[in-house]
């Protein structure tokens, strides 16, 4: 029942950018940009230039903490 940006866990490597809206998508910026939260953040991925981190300092720390949980032993 895992989907999402965790994937989906089924070793079917075609459904694994499953959006919230049930539909498959093929790059991975169009993927994560169905994920965002509203205001969160003013560019949408792949469209900017450099390294988001950079573009809204603050954030690096909030997204290491988010990604520490997906390296943790609950995913491994």
């Amino acid at each position: 029942q895992v989907r999402g940006l965790c994937g989906t866990y089924n070793w079917d490597q075609r459904d694994e950018f499953t959006t919230p809206a049930g539909d498959v998508e093929m790059g991975i910026a169009a993927f994560a940009n169905k994920y965002r939260v509203p205001g969160d953040c003013p560019v949408p991925l792949g469209t900017g230039p450099g390294d988001t981190c950079d573009a809204f300092v603050g954030q690096r720390e909030l997204a290491e903490a988010a990604c520490a949980i997906l390296r943790g032993p609950a995913f491994q």
